[in-house]
């Protein structure tokens, strides 16, 4: 379907997106969602298309495109999997938004370009075992030692947490100023004192890992602060924000996929000599899952359009 306000890149992204996930992903989501192994050479192939940083300037590694267009393929690789479409998710807005709107320059080239490019792989970490987007109860501590920061803590269901080769994660630097004293840091999961926790068995969306991180003594350099101490809860809630877009974009897709499974299905199954699809109150169920796609579509299209006023 297209609409009035679809430019012509909108319809190329649309249509490469959708593509590259019928028949590159769909054909092995059930496989991956299976034994939840990360699918590393389909999210390469995803970043050497521009998926990975659908709205990063190009000079850092991305598409620059608008957030339609990254609805619109999101939308379209969440219909063929779940997790694949998680993962885009978690890279475009979670890591990469926050730092191109608060990061200084040195950090985006350093971080941002190898995530935008599909290179290495970001992760956002704020949840904590006692501790949710009340940022203000949590139990990890950032502590400064001259030119470090010195990190302690554990952190809890970490999308992409088993695989990241980076890490934007929200520590308390002031625990007297409660959220106001949280603080954010740029994390290289390679250096010492970096733990990847337990994996995280769940009911679906499997091959999008997710795990514990703790924090053991890990030294981050000062350059490595994101923001401004004191400025984490901000940022947090700003990319929260912003990713909203992109959980509706998700639920599109599944939506959309749920939809045309079920539709395939009662034109072929019968009972009592007719195809189900041709009695009233299967009918009415159809049309109704119909009717919400198009008005949640119609909502999602409209607030990405509403981001970028």
């Amino acid at each position: 379907m297209e609409f009035p306000f679809f430019t012509d890149e909108h319809k190329m992204i649309q249509q490469a997106a959708r593509d590259f996930a019928q028949n590159e992903i769909a054909p092995i989501a059930a496989e991956y969602d299976e034994t939840g192994d990360f699918p590393s050479e389909t999210i390469k192939k995803m970043g050497e298309m521009g998926f990975m940083g659908i709205e990063v300037p190009e000079k850092y590694g991305g598409a620059e495109m608008d957030t339609l267009a990254y609805v619109l393929a999101l939308e379209e690789i969440s219909k063929a999997d779940a997790s694949h479409g998680t993962i885009m998710s978690v890279n475009n807005s979670l890591f990469n938004y926050g730092l191109l709107h608060f990061g200084t320059e040195e950090q985006k080239q350093k971080f941002l370009v190898p995530v935008a490019s599909g290179e290495k792989i970001g992760a956002y970490s704020l949840t904590e075992p006692m501790s949710g987007s009340d940022a203000g109860t949590m139990r990890s501590r950032a502590v400064r030692e001259g030119d470090h920061y010195v990190l302690n803590g554990r952190k809890s269901w970490v999308t992409s947490g088993p695989v990241a080769d980076f890490v934007v994660v929200f520590m308390m630097t002031q625990p007297e100023k409660k959220h106001k004293g949280v603080t954010a840091f740029l994390i290289e999961t390679d250096k010492p004192g970096f733990v990847r926790g337990k994996k995280e068995p769940k009911m679906g969306i499997r091959a999008s890992a997710t795990s514990e991180l703790v924090f053991e003594n890990y030294r981050c350099p000062v350059e490595n602060r994101l923001g401004e101490e004191g400025e984490g809860f901000k940022i947090a809630m700003t990319v929260l924000d912003a990713g909203r877009i992109g959980i509706a974009a998700q639920a599109l897709g599944i939506a959309e996929a749920a939809y045309e499974a079920a539709l395939t299905y009662v034109q072929e199954r019968e009972a009592f000599g007719r195809k189900i699809g041709q009695f009233q109150g299967t009918g009415f169920k159809i049309a109704d899952m119909k009717t919400r796609i198009e008005a949640a579509r119609l909502l999602t299209y409209h607030a990405a359009l509403a981001k970028e006023r």
